[in-house]
């Protein structure tokens, strides 16, 4: 580039020679405009950082003012992620609303691990003897496992299945009367955090001593895995409707006999 009678090279060094090979030139003003726009995020970065916590290096434990600073040290901030809310529900710092979410998170999450254990055991240990409805003469071992279910349970089954869900959810696991309403349970009323029906570990109604750190773990541990479980039994869920069966088959797909050959697209039966 040539300014004011100088002759600019790489770098804007003045009299430098030129990339002559058009390849390695093109390459570098690729990597010019890559780095640019690179830039261009970091150093807005580097401004919201600056104004946060007085420092352009500044460490974000510095910005004491943000309100999801009231939610990191509840259960389930674990790594590597930390604290983890990309839809932004928790910027109001509105801690009502986190101690719903959790509870909902809780429930969801234990239901969903008695549903994936509802597809795995039946499948590896058999089904409970006898009749399911003796007036209809339907057998548990009648019942298929997963979605085909759901036309084989009789109706009053299903209600059967209502009503003791909805017991336990207004007595909080047979304790009483409990303080329930839409879109609020037990564990939201009776001051003992989200999930908690003051049934002690394991649910043994408080006759085993808890250990405060093993408590904190296994509460971690409870919310990790019921998040993998609600990923999982949606995951079942849907390969149990693709393939109609939740047998071996849904798991092992037969690929034909072309499928394990490195670039053979052409089946050899046809060739």
């Amino acid at each position: 580039t040539q300014f004011s009678g100088w002759d600019y090279g790489p770098y804007g060094i003045p009299g430098a020679e030129r990339i002559k090979n058009p390849e390695v030139r093109k390459k570098k003003l690729n990597s010019e405009i890559a780095n640019g726009r690179l830039a261009m995020m970091a150093i807005i970065g580097m401004f919201f950082q600056d104004g946060l916590t007085g420092s352009a290096w500044g460490d974000w434990a510095l910005y004491t003012d943000s309100p999801m600073r009231a939610f990191e040290s509840e259960l389930g901030v674990q790594s590597p992620y930390g604290f983890w809310d990309p839809l932004d529900f928790t910027a109001d710092g509105n801690k009502e609303n986190f101690l719903r979410r959790r509870a909902v998170e809780i429930k969801h999450g234990r239901v969903s691990m008695y549903a994936c254990i509802g597809y795995l055991v039946p499948e590896s240990i058999g089904k409970f003897p006898g009749y399911l409805s003796p007036s209809q003469g339907i057998k548990f071992s009648d019942v298929p496992n997963g979605l085909g279910a759901l036309s084989k349970v009789p109706a009053v089954g299903w209600a059967q299945i209502v009503l003791f869900c909805g017991l336990i959810e207004s007595t909080g696991f047979f304790q009483g009367r409990q303080n329930i309403g839409i879109m609020k349970d037990a564990s939201m009323t009776n001051g003992l955090g989200p999930g908690n029906y003051g049934l002690g570990w394991l649910g043994a109604f408080n006759k085993l001593k808890p250990e405060p750190k093993l408590r904190t773990r296994k509460l971690n541990s409870e919310i990790a895995n019921g998040r993998l479980a609600m990923f999982a039994i949606m995951g079942l869920l849907f390969q149990n409707g693709t393939f109609g069966t939740t047998g071996p088959e849904m798991w092992f797909v037969q690929f034909p006999e072309y499928g394990n050959t490195v670039g053979d697209f052409i089946p050899k039966n046809l060739a």
